[in-house]
């Protein structure tokens, strides 16, 4: 019998660090450089604990001895990791748009 945990654990893996890590990283380099309005900034402020919220939860994911916890874990990890890039990368659009960056 297949596991049906591991396709997801996979996933939610490379979201957290093509959707999460990454793009925090590379918005706090804009914004350290000054390549972007300083309004920016503070979308760090909300985007960096839900990564690290994200991070939390699929680590336990991981851990977990149950399937089914394991793979609530790992949704709710990768619904964090979404919030965060609509937060950050969406914000970042929006606040570029309204000031003619």
């Amino acid at each position: 019998m297949s596991n049906p945990i591991g396709p997801l654990r996979w996933y939610a893996v490379l979201a957290v660090l093509f959707f999460g890590i990454l793009p925090a990283a590379l918005l706090a380099l804009l914004v350290a450089g000054g390549d972007t309005p300083w309004q920016v900034g503070l979308l760090l402020v909300g985007g960096v604990p839900l990564v690290l919220c994200a991070i939390i939860l699929v680590v336990r994911g991981f851990r977990a001895a149950e399937p089914s916890l394991a793979e609530q874990l790992l949704k709710r990890g990768m619904a964090f990791i979404a919030g965060a890039d609509v937060l950050m990368l969406g914000g970042n659009a929006l606040i570029r748009m309204a000031t003619g960056a």
